[in-house]
């Protein structure tokens, strides 16, 4: 499990007079999104979960951009394992939509840990209440790098709708919104829940969650591989009715170069007999099957790493 980026941190443990032993085999960079994030929070409990379930094991979270720079940096060789939608795995695997002209072939999944859906949120005063009247406004699609940024770019392209995209992190996001200068934006949330970022804006300013038409809904599930729909209900968000929204799997991903096959099923063991840290730390995992998910995701065609696959099809029938 070496890397460019353990090379130079072993190079600066080195230059430091720390010793050639202070990287090892066992060290791991998990790459995930931003700290406003709850799969941040999630990330952190994983690191742990891995140092309790592997011997010697050290842990590294570090905040990207989420799904698409996850996979880039991964195939960087920079992280070792990193969060994303089965969306952009299979994207990146097949060298479409962001990964057009630069694959990442072998690219695949450790474990999943959730569904997330995209709430698109905008302020209460804009006017706001399709996505077809964002033509013409400012609007943040998501994190830089994000499932949530591909897929609202590529779907107002498809759509036909001249949004004003104004890129940026959640904090950018945040402060535009509040400021007046964006009629509001685009993220993926951990399950039919208000995220920690929609939370803090509902505070101060009044706001309600847009969905897509059955036309779009069509469109999106025609276009984007690994897409699903949900249904959120009403008055989720004080104010706002029913809204279908796209809904995608969350997994943790590694790629076949970085990680060998022993290693993977280490990782996903470490994981799945220590969920109670994550559980602590996000409740709403109390009810996951995280080997059934394995197994179902596997059958549905998702790629994983043949150690992790190794170990979830010894467990899924216990």
């Amino acid at each position: 499990m070496t890397s460019l980026f353990k090379k130079a941190l072993l190079g600066a443990a080195v230059t430091a007079g720390i010793g050639a032993g202070a990287v090892s085999a066992k060290d791991f960079v998990l790459g995930s999104t931003s700290p406003t994030s709850s799969h941040f929070t999630i990330t952190v409990a994983m690191s742990k979960a891995i140092e309790k379930g592997i011997e010697g094991a050290n842990t590294t979270v570090i905040e990207t951009g989420a799904s698409v720079d996850n996979v880039l940096r991964l195939g960087r060789d920079e992280i070792d394992l990193g969060l994303a939608t089965g969306g952009v795995l299979i994207q990146a695997r097949e060298g479409i939509g962001k990964f057009e002209g630069n694959p990442v072939p072998d690219t695949v999944a450790l474990y999943p840990y959730s569904a997330s859906v995209l709430l698109t949120a905008v302020r209460a005063d804009s006017g706001v209440k399709s996505l077809s009247d964002l033509a013409g406004k400012k609007f943040s699609p998501g994190i830089r790098g994000s499932a949530a940024e591909a897929l609202i770019a590529k779907s107002m392209g498809d759509f036909g709708i001249d949004v004003d995209l104004v890129h940026g992190t959640v904090g950018d996001a945040v402060e535009g919104i509040k400021n007046r200068q964006l009629v509001g934006y685009a993220k993926y949330g951990a399950g039919s829940s208000i995220d920690a970022t929609l939370q803090e804006l509902m505070t101060s300013t009044e706001m309600r969650l847009i969905g897509f038409n059955a036309e779009e809904e069509a469109s999106v599930l025609a276009n984007s591989k690994g897409v699903s729909f949900a249904t959120l209900p009403a008055d989720m968000v004080p104010g706002s009715g029913e809204v279908r929204t796209p809904k995608v799997n969350v997994f943790f991903l590694t790629r076949v170069a970085v990680m060998d096959d022993d290693t993977a099923y280490s990782v996903a063991k470490a994981i799945h007999e220590n969920i109670d840290i994550l559980v602590e730390a996000w409740p709403k995992m109390a009810n996951y099957d995280m080997a059934a998910d394995a197994k179902a995701t596997m059958d549905a065609g998702i790629a994983y790493h043949p150690g992790a696959a190794r170990y979830w099809k010894e467990v899924a029938g216990k």
